[in-house]
């Protein structure tokens, strides 16, 4: 049986659908880093797959991490929790690590290239958009028969504390004016895509926009904690005028896309999933449920 190669099987995204594919049965292999959490990697080893040693940015590592596989699935990104200015970042890893990867999947003869970027709708200028851009590209000309994945925001992230939204606490951060509905993903559910992806025909050279079951605003999505908790949340606005300006003062290629990330937010990523989950049979999770889980009350 051919394998499925998971680049970027530690982080969240990669990691669940790894645990994913398992559960369906299929053949995995996940490439790790030297460097790479021995406890993430032993975490991957106890769901029985086949772990291998490499990097995006060693492509000899990749062409036989490539050997024997019929699907390539990359999650992996510098941003935000692995970023190294000039050593590990979205120059060297979400552009030409990637491109690495492309080409080792085009000369290894993969049949399969499934590659995870981001909507449409988040599409200014800015270092991160324009390397996912650039790779969508570059696959799309490559012969690989491909599914691009474009997920609107992670609830994980962006509904969570790492970015000021800590509804556990009863505070957050709200970009913009909240008023803009955002088409809000679970993790889980694009993991879910994912898999979904190998085997379904309308996956198949296909760019797929990604979304919750509806897309509501920001302050929409506080009441859904609200109502969770049981309790009122205290929000604090970033206005926009705020978001530009750090923004514009930013030097660092993650700084500038992380400013711009949340400008997207502030502006709203709306995404109409009617057609794409019948077509898909998955129901994914709404924020309230996600509050939910959260915040038991």
């Amino acid at each position: 049986m051919s394998a499925i190669l998971v680049v970027g099987a530690t982080g969240l995204l990669g990691s669940d659908i790894c645990k994913l594919l398992v559960e369906n049965g299929k053949s995995v292999r996940a490439l790790v880093r030297t460097t790479t959490d021995p406890a993430k990697r032993d975490r991957l080893k106890s769901l029985g797959l086949e772990i291998v040693e490499g990097d995006v940015r060693d492509r000899a590592s990749l062409d036989e991490a490539c050997k024997g596989v019929d699907v390539v699935i990359s999650t992996v990104s510098a941003m935000p929790f692995s970023y190294q200015p000039g050593v590990n970042d979205i120059q060297t890893t979400d552009l030409d690590g990637i491109s690495n990867l492309i080409e080792a999947a085009r000369e290894n003869q993969v049949s399969h290239f499934i590659y995870t970027s981001f909507s449409k709708n988040i599409d200014e200028n800015f270092p991160l958009r324009n390397a996912k851009r650039e790779v969508e590209k570059r696959l799309m000309e490559s012969g690989l028969t491909y599914t691009i994945l474009r997920p609107s925001c992670f609830m994980e992230v962006w509904l969570g504390p790492a970015v000021g939204f800590d509804a556990a606490n009863g505070k957050v951060v709200i970009y913009g004016t909240g008023k803009n509905p955002v088409a809000w993903i679970a993790i889980h559910d694009v993991a879910q895509f994912a898999v979904a992806s190998l085997d379904h025909p309308e996956a198949k050279n296909a760019i797929l926009e990604l979304g919750g079951p509806e897309s509501i605003s920001a302050l929409e999505a506080v009441g859904c904690f609200e109502q969770a908790g049981g309790r009122p949340i205290e929000m604090q606005f970033m206005p926009m005028e705020a978001i530009e300006a750090q923004q514009a003062a930013a030097t660092d290629p993650m700084q500038k896309s992380f400013s711009a990330l949340m400008r997207s937010v502030a502006v709203g990523d709306p995404i109409d999933m009617s057609t794409t989950l019948q077509t898909f049979s998955i129901q994914p999770t709404s924020v309230e449920e996600y509050a939910r889980g959260v915040l038991p009350a």
